[in-house]
């Protein structure tokens, strides 16, 4: 039985084909409808990207559900290493692939301060979690390249949660006047283009002059220069464990922080009970939250910027980062698959990976 995949009305389709076709016939098949690469005549399959099978350790991040979570967000509990959601079957799919070589040995990681550099530390090869490809989160604390990039294989847009009785006081980012309590994740993509889009940072991240910012050693004032920054990288570190931002002017909104990441939880609770007005995140999530409330929650704002999520490795395995990357890009069908077919159809990257090895 041999698994081609081709394109109807805009859907993927499964067809199967039965009979004693000819390995030669089956690979042509398959090249004319979605395969261009080792399809030329003559042209052997892609190689191994490894020369021996290569178990690589993979840290994950628990706390992005559906994207990437654990089983039991607890530490330390049975299920906190048992990977979950879009990227962990993702990254089954490529463990099936005929040729590879290689597989993974996953661990949860409950932090997500500079988790994208863990992959240049020893204890990790390769570290996921719904991160945003970002050249500025390919440097260390020094600013030398430490990590590299996979091509992107899920696509993000950041957004604004809201109570549905109140969608249409916000049709605008130019909605979010200092009367709005915004709520928002320290470190993420979310902070940095709320912080950005509602003018209270410049492109680079340096905070408007006179925002004043709660912090846990008291507050202090941005003076319009890169002293006081917040980048989806890094922050100063005058402004650590930043609580509140005020704006300066009343074309700006205030910024709301509860907790670190797992805070999420809790802004959610606090948009429910009106302590903020809304929830700065990515759409993935909002969506999530807005389907769970019920008719509590709507996403009444989206970026106009469309953002990539990848894997990253060490700066001294890149070339294996690009060989994983041309697999991954096959799985998604250079990212023509995504966060919408997987949730409509789980199996989607392993079928994807059976067409692959029909025609190793």
């Amino acid at each position: 039985m041999i698994v081609v995949l081709a394109r109807l009305t805009g859907k993927l389709a499964f067809i199967v084909i039965f009979g004693a076709l000819r390995r030669r016939a089956a690979v042509a098949a398959v090249c004319l409808s979605i395969l261009p690469i080792a399809c030329a005549p003559g042209v052997a399959p892609p190689e191994a990207c490894v020369d021996d099978d290569r178990e690589l350790s993979l840290g994950f991040y628990v706390y992005f559900a559906p994207v990437s979570h654990s089983a039991d967000g607890e530490p330390g509990s049975p299920g906190f290493d048992v990977h979950r959601g879009y990227e962990a079957d993702l990254l089954t799919a490529l463990e099936a692939m005929d040729g590879v070589g290689v597989s993974f040995s996953r661990r949860g990681i409950s932090s997500w301060d500079d988790i994208w550099l863990a992959s240049a530390g020893p204890e990790f090869d390769v570290i996921g979690g719904g991160i945003t490809i970002l050249d500025s989160r390919t440097r260390d604390a020094q600013g030398r390249e430490a990590v590299v990039f996979t091509s992107g294989h899920i696509a993000f847009r950041q957004s604004l949660l809201v109570r549905v009785s109140e969608e249409s006081r916000f049709t605008d980012y130019d909605d979010l006047t200092s009367d709005v309590r915004v709520g928002a994740l320290a470190g993420t993509t979310g902070e940095a283009r709320l912080l950005e889009l509602s003018g209270l940072t410049n492109p680079d991240g340096a905070l408007v002059a006179g925002a004043s910012i709660d912090t846990p050693r008291g507050e202090v004032v941005a003076d319009g220069t890169p002293n006081y920054f917040i980048t989806a990288a890094a922050a100063s570190e005058n402004l650590a464990g930043r609580r509140r931002i005020r704006p300066p002017a009343g074309n700006m909104p205030e910024v709301v922080y509860l907790g670190d990441r797992l805070g999420e939880e809790e802004l959610l609770t606090a948009l429910s009970d009106g302590r903020i007005d809304a929830l700065a995140r990515g759409e993935v999530g909002n969506r999530e939250a807005e389907h769970a409330s019920g008719d509590t929650f709507v996403v009444a704002l989206l970026d106009d910027a469309v953002e990539r999520g990848g894997f990253t490795f060490d700066v001294e395995d890149v070339e294996l980062a690009a060989c994983l990357s041309n697999r991954i890009d096959f799985l998604t069908d250079e990212m023509t698959i995504g966060y919408a077919d997987w949730l409509q159809d789980p199996s989607v990257f392993m079928g994807r990976a059976d067409v692959w090895n029909g025609i190793q």
